[in-house]
C-alpha cells in the first residue's frame, strides 16, 4: 500500500520589502517499489537534510513529480540524478522523454488530476492510502505564512491565470479527496 510523507511543509513568506521567501511543500510517496518525489521545492539543504532523515539519499529517488512550473515548486528537480520527471502530459529522463500515456504514473496506482487555474498545466496527484486518498494539490490551495489554513472556494490567490478554473479544481479536489497537501501550508483532512 502507497505510504504518503510530507518531507517539507511548504511555507511562503513576504518581508516588509515585498521580497518572498518560499519553497513548496515536498512530499515523499513510497510505493513499494518506486519512491516519488513530488515538488522538490527550493530549500536545498531541508530537502536533502529530510531526505537522509528517511534513509534515502538523491539517487534512491524512481520518479519526480512537477505539479506546474513556479521556481518554488521545481528549482531542485535536477538532484534526482537517476529519477524520470513527470508533469501532467510528459516525461523526461536525462536526455530521453516522451509524452505520457494514460492519466496514473507508470505501473503505480497514482493518479494524476488536471487541476488548472494556478497555472494552466497545473496538476495534483491522488494516492490511495490505507487511510484514505490523499491529494498532493500543491498550489490549488496554498496559504501564506500566517494566514488562517481556511479552505475558501473563493479565496483570491495572487498569482492564479485562471480564477474560475481554479475555482473549478478546488471543488473538485475536496470531492474526490480525504486529505489535502497544499502547495504551502499543513496538510488538512476534508471535512464532507
Amino acid at each position: 500500500m502507497n505510504k504518503v510523507k510530507v518531507l517539507i511543509e511548504g511555507y511562503a513568506r513576504v518581508s516588509s520589502g515585498g521580497t518572498w521567501d518560499a519553497t513548496s511543500s515536498a512530499t515523499l510517496i513510497d510505493t513499494g517499489k518506486f519512491k516519488v518525489i513530488v515538488d522538490p521545492g527550493c530549500n536545498r539543504k531541508l530537502l536533502l537534510r529530510r531526505i537522509k532523515k528517511e534513509g534515502l539519499k538523491t539517487s534512491d529517488i524512481n520518479y519526480v513529480f512537477l505539479s506546474h512550473y513556479h521556481l518554488d515548486h521545481c528549482l531542485l528537480t535536477g538532484i534526482f540524478e537517476n529519477a524520470t520527471v513527470f508533469d501532467s502530459s510528459v516525461w523526461q529522463k536525462r536526455s530521453i522523454g516522451g509524452d505520457l500515456a494514460g492519466d496514473t504514473l507508470p505501473e503505480t496506482d497514482i493518479k494524476i488530476i488536471k487541476t488548472p487555474g494556478h497555472t494552466l498545466d497545473h496538476a495534483s496527484l491522488l494516492i490511495p492510502t490505507s487511510e484514505g486518498k490523499v491529494l498532493i494539490s500543491a498550489d490549488v490551495f496554498w496559504w501564506k505564512e500566517n494566514e488562517e489554513g481556511k479552505v475558501d472556494i473563493d479565496k483570491v490567490d495572487e498569482f492564479a491565470l485562471d480564477i474560475n478554473a481554479l475555482k473549478a479544481s478546488r471543488k473538485k479536489a475536496l470531492e474526490i479527496a480525504d486529505f489535502i497537501i497544499p502547495g504551502h501550508g499543513k496538510m488538512f483532512k476534508v471535512g464532507r
